[in-house]
């Protein structure tokens, strides 16, 4: 398990996404579209590619 995962385990959840979303705001812009793309990608999971692709309609 990593560092990351063993920390977020201990908190509670609403404190630990609150710590994520500011790490991430310190990490996204120093990394390229793909990078940052293929994160929420990831994130988000198969069944969201498709939540996605059909927003992208609208």
């Amino acid at each position: 398990m990593g560092k990351i995962l063993e920390i977020v385990n201990h908190m509670d959840p609403k404190t630990a996404l609150t710590e994520m979303a500011a790490a991430l705001k310190r990490l996204f812009p120093l990394l390229d579209e793909e990078t940052r793309s293929n994160f929420v990608m990831n994130l988000i999971g198969e069944s969201g590619s498709d939540k996605v692709s059909s927003m992208v309609h609208l």
